[in-house]
């Protein structure tokens, strides 16, 4: 019950405070001694102890305990089977006593340590209903189909959600499109199926799923892991160290499992369903993708889009052509994009339809530099590099510019887009203490790529990726040029030719596929992206020895290659101009899950300057805000209506969205329903030549006549000037009422 009462009092203290400061004390409650909520709530600056150690040796205490109670219960038995005397017996049994109460203690202190890394995870639950509810309820968005009890991964938004996610990609748009003179296109949702068959999507794009044998329910294979371990770690006092560093490092590992690997943890950790407990079949892919056929017939089949990607790639020829045949440009394209989630959950970051906000970026593989890097380079924020999180340790702060420089980032142009990335989403509003760019592991990424980081934002489900950046290589262009026998290619002329020693890879596909039938496609593949080294390695082998191994990453496995299913030469060869096929990199924005994460980091609650009540407060950027700016009439009077709807239609005339309330509630009202909406001005007019103009989150408030208030809104919506200069020029107005 105190621990209890705490926790109740700790939210209460966190949804008070602004997002930052919630969540760095989220952060310390997790590593609090015993009373950590009861100190957090009075002292939350306190320096705090390093509890993970301290639980680590609780575990360790505990299981010693149990094995003497263990012991000391087995001679009781023994003496009693022997027949001892009365005293020896009591003895032991004494004995037994005091050492299971020694247990009780320390059983007690280590589930009071687990108790608040749940006490803060409640909290966090707490605090995510309390903005769920918050946005249900103002129609930010609310669950698609809800009168036929809705569709699980699929929601609509209100007229607040669209319009902050037009403002969202508005942004977007302004801050990549424009600013980097992008080619933006538009293509179908509909893609016919040899377009995602040669891009890997028909036979890779998968989940791995597992079903209830009894019922047939299904459910994805990692969440269930990751639920397991996540509940024996938060619940099992008796947890040997060793099984604690084995879970936490399924749990660092567990995006680049198998489904072997998978399978065997589920069985060895006897994993039943969720629901009913019944055993689960073994793990097997899912494709995500929603099938469709075109026309009536039938005939065509075809996919709703996983990603908008493939569009592009499709028309690089035209777009190539478009920008005068020159390298580098980028491509971008906004749009719906499907996948048919297995069990979609955490509300809108993970559904199945979603917009996503693509860049395909081409370059010359050879100069992967960036003219532009140098704005970039001073910038400094947290990394969190493969090495770091192999080794289970903390993300670094560090320069982009070092970064790159060792190599961490692969290249310039990446790195540039990292950069971008993360003033992009600074500039949104996101937390950038809770902001960090995590390298993919290496077995997470396809062979082809050179390097990918996502931008992951933490929030109350964790931390969530919301941007992947990669360099693809010159994968897709390859793969739509050999399915569809049109080069998509690039070409660089020379002022004068070259004689130039060629690496010759010919694959003997018909050899090939007789020996390695359906994996003859990916050993060819990989053949062709052997660097010169490998190359002349393997014709060397063949030559030596008639057959050499060759590693195939995309089957995991190494085959035996004989001389007549390859040739490997080099030829001197007086070129004109060279023919290459272009390297990709690529940002992709998952729109949703930004959004998402930005009303949580927005999101506050603070008393009423009565006090009777908690106001929600979300503190959007004017730049994103659904609503500029809110007219209020002081008291309903029809010379005040008549100075509203003048400046309602001075205000549509400077292009700024807001909304006139005449309703006969206090003004205080008014002000908490437009903060709950996160407006971040409004106007109230109290006369016929001035009114005055209050900020959101500060309450201040300023004069301005009539004629100035569209202007001055406009120019701080704007981001021309902030309030803080505003406040300097106009006199302030401080209000004569209880109301805000």
């Amino acid at each position: 019950m105190h621990l209890i009462q705490a926790s109740c009092r700790f939210f209460k203290f966190a949804i008070q405070n602004p997002p930052r400061t919630r969540f760095q004390i989220l952060n310390r409650l997790t590593r609090n001694p015993i009373s950590g909520l009861e100190r957090v709530y009075s002292t939350a600056a306190a320096t705090m102890g390093t509890a993970e150690t301290d639980v680590e040796s609780l575990r360790k205490s505990v299981i010693e305990k149990q094995n003497i109670v263990d012991k000391q219960g087995d001679e009781v038995r023994a003496l009693k089977a022997s027949k001892a005397s009365k005293e020896a017996i009591e003895n032991a049994v004494n004995q037994l006593k005091e050492l299971k109460l020694e247990l009780q203690s320390v059983s007690k202190e280590l589930q009071s340590r687990l108790s608040e890394d749940s006490g803060a995870a409640m909290s966090k639950e707490a605090f995510r209903q309390a903005v769920n509810n918050t946005l249900e309820r103002r129609l930010f968005y609310i669950p698609s189909f809800k009168i036929y009890r809705g569709v699980a991964g699929l929601y609509d938004y209100g007229p607040p959600g669209c319009a902050i996610k037009a403002n969202v990609i508005a942004f977007w748009r302004q801050h990549y499109v424009l600013e980097e003179n992008m080619l933006e296109v538009d293509c179908p949702c509909v893609t016919p199926e040899v377009v995602l068959k040669a891009s890997g999507h028909v036979d890779k794009f998968t989940d791995l799923m597992v079903k209830d044998e009894k019922t047939g329910m299904c459910y994805r294979a990692d969440h269930l892991l990751k639920d397991y371990c996540k509940d024996k770690l938060e619940k099992d006092l008796l947890l040997s160290p060793e099984k604690v560093n084995e879970l936490k490092q399924v749990l660092a590992v567990l995006d680049e499992l198998s489904a072997e690997d998978l399978g065997a943890k589920i069985k060895e950790y006897g994993i039943t369903a969720p629901d009913t407990k019944n055993p689960l079949s073994d793990p097997y892919p899912f494709n995500l993708m929603f099938a469709t056929s075109i026309g009536p017939s039938g005939l065509s089949p075809g996919y709703l889009r996983p990603e908008t990607a493939q569009g592009i790639f499709v028309n690089f020829k035209d777009l190539y052509y478009y920008n005068g045949n020159k390298l580098p440009f980028a491509a971008a394209q906004i749009g719906q994009a499907f996948r048919n989630e297995i069990s979609p959950r955490q509300g809108l970051l993970r559904v199945r339809e979603f917009t996503l906000a693509e860049i395909e970026h081409f370059v010359n593989p050879d100069d992967k530099s960036h003219p532009k890097f140098k704005n970039v380079a001073d910038l400094e924020f947290y990394f969190y590099p493969r090495e770091e999180q192999m080794a289970l340790k903390s993300p670094l702060k560090i320069r982009l510019g070092e970064a790159v420089a060792k190599g961490t980032i692969n290249n310039e142009t990446l790195g540039y887009f990292i950069g971008r990335t993360y003033l992009f989403l600074a500039g949104l509003g996101i937390d950038k203490e809770r902001l960090r760019f995590r390298q993919h592991l290496q077995n997470e990424m396809a062979h082809y790529a050179a390097d990918c980081w996502d931008a992951e934002i933490e929030c109350s489900y964790g931390w969530v990726e919301c941007v992947g950046l990669a360099d693809r290589s010159a994968y897709d262009l390859k793969a739509h040029t050999e399915k569809s026998a049109v080069p998509l290619v690039a070409h660089e002329t020379y002022p004068e030719p070259r004689e130039l020693e060629k690496l010759v890879i010919t694959p003997a596909k018909r050899e090939l596929g007789l020996a390695f039938k359906k994996n003859q496609k990916m050993i060819v593949e990989a053949l062709e992206v052997m660097s010169e080294a490998e190359a002349m390695e393997l014709k060397a082998h063949l030559e030596s020895e008639g057959k050499a191994p060759f590693q195939v990453c995309t089957l995991g496995q190494t085959v035996t290659l004989t001389k007549d299913m390859v040739s490997i030469s080099k030829e001197i060869k007086k070129e004109h101009q060279r023919v290459f096929t272009p390297s990709v990199i690529e940002p992709s924005f998952g729109i949703g899950r930004i959004i998402y994460c930005l009303y949580e980091h927005c999101f506050y609650t603070r008393p009423s300057k009565a006090g009777d009540e908690q106001c929600n407060v979300f503190r959007f950027p004017p730049l994103l805000a659904p609503i500029k700016c809110t007219v209020f009439p002081l008291v309903q009077n029809e010379k005040y209506e008549v100075t509203a709807q003048f400046i309602s239609k001075s205000l549509t005339g400077a292009g700024i969205s807001h909304k006139i309330d005449i309703t006969g509630t206090s003004i205080g009202k008014r002000y908490a329903r437009t903060d709950e909406l996160g407006v971040p001005f409004a106007i109230t007019v109290d006369s016929e030549t001035s009114v005055t103009i209050r900020e959101r989150d500060s309450k201040e408030q300023i004069r301005v006549s009539v004629e100035e208030v569209a202007s001055v809104v406009k120019e701080v919506t704007e981001g021309q000037s902030t309030w803080a200069d505003v406040l300097w020029r106009y006199p302030t107005h401080t209000a004569n009422t209880t109301d805000d």
